[in-house]
């Protein structure tokens, strides 16, 4: 999945980091977004099938990634109702402590 590029104005892309790695993506997208535009999927069920994005509006639960912001604890929320800010941390696993 790729993001609309062609005749769109943004702000300036921020920081975030994706499972250790940083990831570029704009002020008003969602960690979902950032998510998708790096991998295809969220996580993996109990078979090891790669999970990704369902419904889009916090309800299905699909998108679910552990965020925390600077030295707060991870938190388990739902990659398309967060948006993203500089300095966040996105893991598609569960954290270590």
């Amino acid at each position: 999945m790729k993001r609309v590029e062609q005749g769109v104005t943004r702000p300036a892309p921020v920081a975030v980091e994706l499972d250790g790695a940083p990831v570029m993506a704009h002020p008003g997208e969602t960690v979902a977004v950032a998510v998708l535009s790096t991998a295809p999927r969220f996580r993996d069920d109990r078979s090891g099938q790669a999970r990704g994005m369902f419904c889009n509006m916090g309800t299905c639960s699909e998108c679910t990634v552990w965020v925390a912001r600077g030295d707060a604890p991870w938190r388990r929320l739902r990659g398309c109702l967060v948006p993203v800010e500089p300095g966040l941390r996105i893991r598609t696993e569960r954290p270590e402590a």
